[in-house]
């Protein structure tokens, strides 16, 4: 009953607003409770909102990351076939600058067996690749044709293979000598070099002709090494071949043999 009271009289007594004292208590209670509710609503729409907008970032952080994939691979794909073409000039310009008649070919196959260094090239008996015929990079000396040779591809033994050799002369001294591999993967051994040769680091050795197989004035490598023990005789000459054995695309077949030295056929 005196709440009752209270009420009526609040609603007959009015405020500084004009306002009945009892509806301007409630406009203040609600007013209050509509600003709260009205903060927790804004507070969830912008936790949606950014979940939203996080979400959106998240799939457009991943496409675009997708789009840099793919771009990188067309940029490698892209440097590749640039190297290819150059490949492919250079052994064009080495082709038409030699008076030898050369084959180009692809090399499509190494050998997985350990120590055996030999190729598989993509031209064979039906293009006139024959035994014994020399095989050139760009950058220098590669081997020679040996068995098995089909009508559409050929066998290659790496210059740095074991039992490989050929005749070769040091371009600053004028020695000559024998290159052999089986050194190792990445290295030849000169072997037959006159004692009194002054041979020195870092000197060119190219291809003499006197093998029969290797056209004359074509670059073996350089020296990386000489040894000079007590005795002059047992001194070791190290070459570095000037072809990277380990990446061997392209390479041109001369499809005849040099001249014996002498000029005789």
């Amino acid at each position: 009953m005196c709440v009752g009271h209270v009420l009526l009289i609040s609603a007959q007594v009015q405020s500084k607003s004009g306002l009945p004292v009892i509806q301007s208590a409630a406009f203040d209670i609600f007013s209050r409770l509509q600003s709260v509710t009205t903060g927790i609503a804004d507070t969830g729409r912008s936790l949606v909102t950014n979940y939203v907008a996080l979400s959106g970032a998240a799939r457009e952080n991943a496409a675009l990351q997708r789009r840099i994939l793919d771009l990188e691979v067309n940029l490698q794909r892209e440097r590749a076939l640039a190297a290819q073409a150059q490949g492919l000039q250079q052994a064009l310009e080495l082709k038409q600058a030699q008076p030898h008649p050369m084959l180009g070919a692809r090399v499509v196959a190494g050998n997985p067996s350990p120590g055996v260094f030999t190729v598989t090239i993509d031209r064979g008996a039906g293009d006139g690749v024959a035994p014994d015929l020399a095989v050139l990079a760009t950058k220098g000396v590669v081997g020679r044709v040996i068995a098995p040779i089909s009508r559409s591809a050929a066998t290659v033994q790496l210059l740095v293979g074991r039992n490989a050799a050929a005749a070769v002369v040091f371009e600053r001294s004028g020695a000559g000598g024998i290159a052999v591999g089986g050194l190792n993967p990445s290295l030849l051994t000169a072997e037959y070099v006159p004692v009194l040769a002054d041979i020195q680091v870092g000197e060119r050795v190219t291809t003499s002709g006197q093998d029969g197989i290797y056209p004359p004035g074509f670059l073996v490598g350089t020296v990386e090494r000489v040894t000079r023990p007590s005795s002059a005789a047992d001194r070791v000459i190290t070459v570095r071949p000037a072809v990277d054995f380990s990446h061997v695309e392209l390479v041109l077949v001369v499809l005849t043999a040099p001249a014996p030295p002498g000029g005789g056929s």
